[in-house]
């Protein structure tokens, strides 16, 4: 009788590729490759090996050099490497190119992103999304399917299986994207109803980069278990609570996460998830405040919101996470070096901010040990009060404000 050998299931590795040029520095080729592998740890993937070229801009053919092409090709022979993955989104030509001289399965910063999408979405209407942003990335990248017909095409009266297969292949797509559309509007007139519906409570949205913390915040704001995770896109369907601060009752949603480089097709796709965000009356905008780089992810979070937004201004309260991981590294007297962001002290950074946007415009928390917690909640009452208060002028909260203070004000009148 034949004994099997049970062994543990080993992921994939992979090499990384990015690049240096005129508008991505060495630090920003740095980071921009340690959000690339943390993104491919979320996929399941295990980075063995990093390649970096100094050049110019991404070349039209193969994306690097030929001699770094013949580099990446070398060490994936020899350490027999299955997976390339490149930090921006590669055209169909230099796909096609870089396969035919790597010979192995080569994948793109969108490629992936869209796998670790299909991979999280749970609901019909995320998996909606996902696919219909897998097929708008994958239709113009269709030629490469069929390259071993290609010679049989030729002129009119010639055409060739090749040509007849990828034709029916787009057709087949795009009508499958036509169908995924019209799917999407009548889940969108679905969600719209629902949220007609939960009555004239202010909605508060969370939004932010990917993995600072918001799911861990709703959770503690709404005591209720929303998945979180220390991985990127862990929450892709937008998830909604109600919460009460003293005696003031709000809606709190919390939506996908941004990132560096995001797609354009997941930005349309999931353009009807973040309806929450557009139509929300107040946005906490939470920010990882122990990430070197968090001054980036402000700004790519605030550009991805003007674009969902169209220029619509919404009152925003910058929530900075993660207090308990901040550390930095004191500057000593004889370093002459140029100061970075990681020699900034938290005592400097939170007097820069609270005077840069007013003491009503950020907080400093750490959602997993509550710290500052407090100071949020009564942050977002006053926040929260004040729309309702415009809103409803002569109508009275919907609560007894239960609350220590409340007690003992009530207790002095009654005396």
């Amino acid at each position: 009788m034949r004994d099997f050998i049970i062994t543990e299931a080993k992921s994939e590795e992979a090499v990384l590729v990015g690049l240096i040029t005129r508008q991505q520095s060495e630090a920003q080729s740095r980071e921009y490759l340690d959000e690339l592998d943390f993104l491919s740890r979320t996929a399941g993937v295990h980075p063995v090996q990093r390649f970096t070229q100094r050049i110019d801009q991404a070349h039209p053919v193969t994306f690097v050099g030929k001699g770094k092409l013949e580099e990446i090709r070398l060490y994936v022979e020899e350490q027999e490497i299955g997976l390339v993955i490149f930090d921006d989104e590669l055209t169909p030509k230099q796909l096609r190119n870089i396969e035919a001289a790597l010979k192995v399965k080569i994948l793109d910063r969108t490629s992936l992103i869209l796998d670790i999408f299909a991979a999280r979405a749970t609901t019909a209407y995320a998996k909606t999304q996902v696919e219909l942003a897998q097929y708008r990335y994958m239709l113009p990248r269709l030629t490469r399917l069929w390259t071993h017909l290609e010679r049989q095409r030729g002129g009119v009266g010639m055409r060739g299986p090749g040509e007849t297969q990828l034709e029916t292949d787009k057709r087949l797509i795009q009508d499958r994207i036509a169908h995924l559309k019209e799917e999407l509007k009548v889940i969108d007139r679905q969600m719209s109803m629902q949220r007609k519906n939960r009555g004239k409570l202010v909605r508060v949205a969370l939004v932010g980069y990917t993995n600072v913390g918001k799911s861990t915040l709703m959770n503690v704001l709404s005591k209720s278990e929303v998945f979180a995770e220390n991985k990127l896109f862990a929450t892709l369907d937008t998830t909604v609570r109600k919460v009460i601060v003293h005696n003031l009752p709000f809606l709190l949603s919390d939506t996908v996460g941004f990132i560096r480089k995001l797609p354009t097709e997941l930005i349309e796709s999931f353009k009807s998830t973040l309806d929450e965000v557009r139509e929300a009356d107040l946005l906490l905008h939470v920010v990882d405040i122990a990430h070197p780089n968090f001054e980036e992810h402000i700004q790519v979070v605030s550009t991805t919101l003007s674009e969902i937004m169209a220029g619509e201004q919404k009152p925003v309260i910058l929530v900075f996470n993660k207090i308990d991981a901040f550390t930095y590294e004191e500057k000593q007297a004889d370093d002459l070096s140029e100061r970075t962001q990681r020699n900034v002290s938290r005592a400097e950074l939170e007097a820069s901010w609270m005077a840069q946007l007013g003491e009503s415009g950020c907080v400093f928390i750490s959602a997993r040990t509550g710290e500052g917690i407090e100071q949020l909640k009564q942050r977002l009452y006053d926040s929260v009060k004040e729309i309702h208060v415009q809103r409803f002028p002569y109508n009275d909260f919907l609560f007894q404000d239960y609350s220590a203070e409340a007690e003992e004000l009530a207790a002095e009148d009654h005396a």
